[in-house]
C-alpha cells in the first residue's frame, strides 16, 4: 500500500512522505538525488530558499519527465538577503522553473515580519493569486498559530514541525491543537532517534518491532510518524534507503507498539532534559571556580604589592 494522499482544509491533497533537500547543498548533487528520489517513487519534493537549491530541484523535476501536475512541491519563504514574502515567492518560482508550487511555508514565526498578521495577509495573496495551490507554516507553536488564526482568511494548510519520539510529548498539544483546526502536521527529523541519538530508550521498543515485522528501524519511525497523522519529511543518499522509506507504508504497528514507543520516547526525553540540566550546572560550577581563581590571583597580587608598598614607604 503506498503512502496516502492526505486532504488539505483547502480541498487540495497532499502525499504523505516527501523527500526533503535540506542540507543537500547545491550543484550536481541534489539534482542527482532529487532525480533518484523521483525514479524511485516519490512524488512530493521538500525546499525551502535557505537551502539553495530550489534551482537544482526545478532541473531535477523537469529532467524527470513527469507532469507537473505529478509532482508535488514544498518551498518556504526564509527571509533570505531580506526580501519579503512577494519578492521571494517569484524568485522561487523562477528558481524552480514552474508557474506554481504546490505549497508554500513560512518557515518560522520570527520570519513574519512586521508581525504574523502582516504577512498571513501576503501569503493569502499569494494564493489567491495562484503561485501557490496551498499555504502553510512551519515551526509555530501553538500561540503562534492562535495569532495567526484569529486575522486569517484563510487557514493554513500545514504546519511542517519537528517531530520524533524524544520531542513527542512536548509536541502533542500542538499536533492535537493543529489537528482541531484542521492544520495538517508535517515532521522534520523523524529518524534522529537512530541517526543522531542512538542508544536511548527508543531503541528497544523500535528494534523490537522492526524483527517482529522484518523491517528497519528507519521503517518503523516513518511508520509510528504515518500512525501519528503527520506527512514523514526525510531524505537519504541511497537508493536502498529510499525504497525502504517508501515501502514503511506497508507497516502495520498496533496501538502497542505505538504506545511503547511513545513512552520509551518521554523516557529519552526525561533524561536528556535531566542531562542537559546537570550539563549546565556543571558548566556553571566551572565558571565558578574559574572566577574565584580569578578573584584568589587578583587579591594575591594585591596582597603582595601592598606588601611592597608598605616595606619601602
Amino acid at each position: 500500500m503506498p503512502w496516502d494522499l492526505i486532504q488539505l482544509n483547502d480541498g487540495n491533497v497532499i502525499p504523505s512522505i516527501a523527500f526533503g533537500t535540506w542540507m543537500l547543498g547545491n550543484g550536481q548533487g541534489p539534482i542527482d538525488q532529487v532525480e533518484q528520489a523521483i525514479s524511485v517513487g516519490f512524488s512530493h519534493i521538500d525546499t525551502a530558499q535557505w537551502y539553495y537549491n530550489e534551482a537544482e530541484v526545478g532541473k531535477a523535476v523537469r529532467e524527470s519527465g513527469l507532469a507537473r501536475e505529478d509532482i508535488f512541491i514544498t518551498t518556504k519563504y526564509s527571509g533570505i538577503n531580506g526580501l519579503d514574502i512577494e519578492t521571494s515567492i517569484m524568485n522561487s518560482l523562477e528558481y524552480l522553473g514552474v508557474e506554481y508550487v504546490d505549497l508554500y511555508l513560512i518557515h518560522h514565526p520570527r520570519l513574519a515580519k512586521p508581525d504574523i498578521p502582516t504577512a498571513w495577509a501576503k501569503m493569502e495573496f499569494i494564493k489567491n493569486s495562484g503561485l501557490a495551490k496551498s499555504i502553510g507554516v512551519s515551526n509555530f507553536g501553538i500561540d503562534d498559530l492562535a495569532i495567526l488564526l484569529a486575522s486569517a482568511k484563510i487557514k493554513p494548510a500545514a504546519n511542517q514541525i519537528l517531530l520524533h519520539p524524544y520531542v513527542y510529548a512536548k509536541q502533542a498539544p500542538l499536533l492535537a491543537y493543529s489537528a482541531a483546526q484542521g492544520i495538517v502536521s508535517e515532521a522534520y527529523s523523524a529518524l534522529i532517534p537512530i541517526t543522531h541519538q542512538p542508544g536511548g530508550p527508543v531503541d528497544r521498543p523500535v528494534n523490537q518491532i522492526a524483527q517482529r515485522l522484518n523491517a528497519t528501524a528507519d521503517q518503523v519511525l516513518l511508520a509510528w510518524i504515518k500512525a501519528k497523522g503527520a506527512v514523514a519529511v526525510t531524505t537519504s543518499s541511497k537508493k536502498f534507503r529510499l525504497e525502504g522509506y517508501l515501502a514503511a507504508a506497508d507497516l502495520k504497528l498496533t496501538p502497542e507498539d505505538i504506545a511503547a514507543i511513545d513512552v520509551a520516547g518521554a523516557k529519552g526525553a526525561r533524561r536528556q532534559t535531566f542531562i542537559k540540566a546537570v550539563r549546565i550546572m556543571a558548566e556553571l560550577m566551572l565558571l565558578g571556580a574559574i572566577a574565584f581563581r580569578i578573584y584568589a590571583c587578583f587579591a594575591e597580587t594585591r596582597g603582595r604589592r601592598a606588601l611592597v608598598e608598605t616595606r619601602y614607604s
